[in-house]
């Protein structure tokens, strides 16, 4: 299956929060690319993990690019709401350079009412220094218009660089972890300014099961002045046919700043469907 495709979406979510799930360990890093990733309810049509892979190990030569579209809407009791989401992917390499570009707009009302309106960008940028090493460089930026409880983030922008190393790739398993410094600046709801540094660890795990299936699980962990924070994915994706494909997955995100300890940490139970047609 081929990620230069427009990917259209069909979900059927089993929420263990009440909250929506997007993923992030630093209310900024990487919120672009899992707002994404939420918004196609975590499926990665590229079944080998070619192009999510950390680094540039086995990409295609060239461009791709996907395009996401989900829309809901609910009447009940005299109550209605609705609910918008458009997600975009592209990136480019060219034998060394990879550039990555993921963009993601939600928005959702209730009885007239916004309860929703964000918007999420990233760029990333990764290059090989051999067979097991590659750099690494990264900015995230967050914008919530609904932002007006104390505590609450409206603007977070994170800007990053570092390493990683490739710790297993053969035609089974892929592990990769990386590890660098970053800056953040927020704003938040009732609070001075947020300006200061930052360091940011993740590891990538793929497995392949059968020729149809296999295994992921994300880690991120975030730490600065301000809080510390943690995602985890852990996901089981099975090839349907040439154009669908299941996964099931478990998100925890957990973040010190909110949660008093791990038991609090939100929790999401996803089955989904995707369908990538030509």
């Amino acid at each position: 299956m081929k990620l230069n495709t427009i990917t259209a979406t069909m979900a059927i979510a089993m929420m263990a929060s009440a909250a929506s799930a997007q993923t992030s360990a630093f209310n900024n890093q990487d919120r672009t690319t899992d707002a994404v990733d939420s918004l196609e309810e975590q499926i990665n049509d590229d079944a080998e993990r070619n192009t999510t892979a950390f680094g540039t190990e086995g990409r295609a030569l060239g461009a791709y690019g996907s395009l996401s579209l989900r829309g809901t809407s609910t009447s009940e009791d005299g109550d209605t709401s609705s609910d918008l989401g458009v997600g975009l992917r592209y990136g480019t390499f060219d034998g060394v350079n990879g550039i990555d570009a993921t963009a993601s707009f939600v928005y959702g009302e209730t009885n007239g009412t916004e309860t929703e309106n964000q918007l999420l960008a990233g760029v990333d940028y990764r290059r090989n220094f051999g067979q097991a090493f590659f750099g690494f460089a990264k900015a995230d930026l967050a914008f919530d218009r609904l932002a007006e409880d104390a505590g609450e983030v409206s603007q977070d922008v994170f800007v990053g660089a570092g390493v990683g190393y490739r710790i297993l790739n053969d035609n089974l398993s892929q592990w990769s972890v990386q590890a660098g410094p970053g800056y953040r600046l927020a704003e938040v709801v009732g609070e001075d300014r947020v300006e200061e540094a930052a360091v940011a660890v993740s590891s990538n795990y793929f497995r392949s099961l059968t020729d149809t299936s296999y295994i992921t699980n994300d880690t991120d962990i975030i730490t600065s002045e301000f809080s510390t924070s943690a995602s985890n994915e852990l996901a089981l994706n099975v090839s349907l046919s040439n154009a669908l494909v299941l996964r099931t997955s478990l998100s925890t995100q957990f973040d010190d700043s909110t949660d008093e300890d791990f038991s609090d940490a939100k929790n999401t139970l996803g089955v989904s469907v995707v369908y990538n047609f030509n």
